[in-house]
């Protein structure tokens, strides 16, 4: 499949329309296959005892997922989650960035589904699993 947009647009469009949460995160790399987001990990991002905090976790998942749509699609910004499911399989490493590998596992007219995977960089073993689905709103006629 063709992208409709690569790293830098994917990045610009995150700084553009949620600016409050793109310097949290920096797309690394982007094929027709997968999408490569990492978080920067900060004190906001931990929990008590100084691992990242599963809500931390969550976000990162929803935006690679995210991402990986809109680079297939372009940029529709109200294409929504509808359901996650997640599985926190292990601490992540302390004060570590954290990277998604993203991958569309359906991508249709009206949803679209994908998985992450979660590791520490530098970590081999993942430390989340997320599985989620997305609504695509439809397009107007007049941009078809």
């Amino acid at each position: 499949m063709t992208l409709k947009m690569d790293a830098v647009a994917l990045q610009g469009f995150l700084v553009q329309e949620f600016p409050q949460v793109a310097a949290d995160f920096v797309i690394e790399s982007v094929t027709p296959d997968a999408l490569r987001v990492r978080l920067v990990v900060d004190q906001r991002h931990l929990r008590p005892g100084g691992t990242v905090s599963g809500p931390s976790m969550f976000a990162l998942a929803d935006v690679a997922i995210y991402l990986t749509i809109l680079s297939r699609i372009g940029a529709q910004a109200l294409t929504v989650t509808t359901n996650c499911s997640i599985d926190f399989m292990r601490k992540p490493a302390a004060g570590v960035d954290l990277l998604a590998e993203a991958r569309l596992l359906k991508l249709g007219r009206v949803l679209a589904v994908g998985d992450v995977l979660i590791h520490s960089v530098g970590v081999m073993a993942p430390v989340a699993r997320a599985s989620l689905t997305y609504s695509i709103p439809p397009v107007p006629a007049a941009a078809r």
